[in-house]
């Protein structure tokens, strides 16, 4: 094998791909990428074995070839080298890979390919196609939400639905922990065949948040029971889904939350970010006290040192106090990006919503917590 590509193409490949290997794993083939030449382009592919992803790129293929490198390496190597040089790469028997580049040269041990798993990546047929943009926004408002307990391995993931509404599609993104819910859909601008919702990974997540980050195209998706696969450009990414059942979210989002609160977004942050700086670390809760046209946030905490403050808004519902998690209603207020947001309030025990005019479909809900 031996070919020559300059440095800019090969490390954004690689930075695509080397993010999902496992540093941790025993099996030292999978602590490799496969590298194969052929037809003046290389492909590189990576896994754990739940997720893959497969990247082509055009180069000048010498000598036709493959083998596999240990990712952290190659991709330090590469990311090092100076400014967009030519890098030339050479594997004579596939035990042995050597780069040259500017005055530089490593020579580095390999395994072979029979090693590595057999990826099956052929383009299925039946797809849905949706624009890359669509799938990034709905990732973005939803993930912080996904819970990192391992013991309810269904919510560690983002609930994916396409279903219809009239003679539209809606694709739809659901996230919770248990403490917080957030739900975003949007509306196609075609019909597509409904299907059922599937649990995409957290780390799928991630990886595919990365690959449409900077595009703005169609992507295709095949989904069957147990995977999914995106088709982006020249990338392919594979993933296993999440056996379990995502819990019924609608049942969860209150649809009797009478007391509406408009209040500036940037205001409520920042005052929640001062009252909180005295918070318990364990237990970070932020007391709101709905009066008329005020809202009083305060917080106490185990040195009953306190903190206080007062937003003006216009305000005439129930007067009541409720308390949240500094961080969670942070997190919620920080994915929203009006100027103004609409909390709903029912009473002191009960789930609010948050949402913005400007996003109808995207909704956010957050459980009190005792005060």
């Amino acid at each position: 094998m031996k070919f020559e590509v300059t440095k800019d193409n090969i490390f954004r490949t690689l930075s695509h791909i080397q993010g999902i290997v496992d540093k941790k794993n025993n099996l030292p083939i999978l602590s490799n990428i496969l590298i194969e030449a052929k037809n003046n382009s290389i492909t590189l592919t990576s896994t754990d074995m739940d997720i893959s992803i497969i990247e082509e790129l055009q180069c000048n293929v010498i000598e036709e070839g493959s083998t596999t490198i240990n990712s952290q390496i190659f991709y330090d190597i590469v990311r090092k080298i100076e400014g967009d040089s030519n890098i030339e790469i050479i594997s004579n028997n596939g035990k042995l890979l050597t780069l040259r580049a500017n005055g530089s040269r490593f020579s580095l041990a390999c395994l072979p390919k029979e090693e590595f798993p057999i990826i099956d990546f052929k383009r299925e047929e039946s797809t849905i196609k949706i624009n890359s943009n669509i799938i990034f926004k709905l990732i973005d408002k939803t993930k912080f939400a996904v819970s990192n307990e391992e013991t309810r391995y269904f919510l560690n993931g983002i609930y994916f639905n396409l279903h219809d509404e009239g003679n539209n599609s809606l694709v739809t993104f659901v996230a919770t922990d248990g403490h917080r819910l957030a739900k975003f859909s949007h509306k196609l601008d075609q019909k597509i065949n409904p299907i059922s919702g599937v649990i995409l990974p957290k780390k799928t997540i991630n990886e595919l948040s990365k690959l449409l980050a900077d595009v703005n195209i169609d992507i295709d998706i095949y989904l069957s029971s147990s995977k999914i696969i995106f088709y982006i450009n020249n990338t392919i990414l594979i993933s296993k889904l999440i056996d379990g059942t995502f819990p019924d979210y609608n049942r969860v989002i209150p649809n009797n939350n009478d007391n509406k609160l408009i209040i500036n977004r940037e205001r409520l942050l920042s005052a929640v970010d001062r009252v909180s700086t005295i918070a318990n670390e364990k237990s970070p809760v932020v007391k709101f006290k709905l009066l008329e046209n005020v809202i009083n946030l305060n917080t106490i905490n185990n040195e009953n040192s306190t903190a206080t403050e007062d937003i003006k808004i216009n305000y005439s519902g129930d007067k009541f106090e409720i308390g949240f998690n500094s961080k969670y209603i942070m997190d919620i207020v920080n994915n929203l990006q009006d100027d103004e947001i609409i909390l709903n309030f029912r009473d002191n025990s009960s789930p609010i919503t948050a949402q913005e005019n400007s996003s109808p479909n995207l909704i956010y809900v957050l459980m009190p917590m005792r005060v």
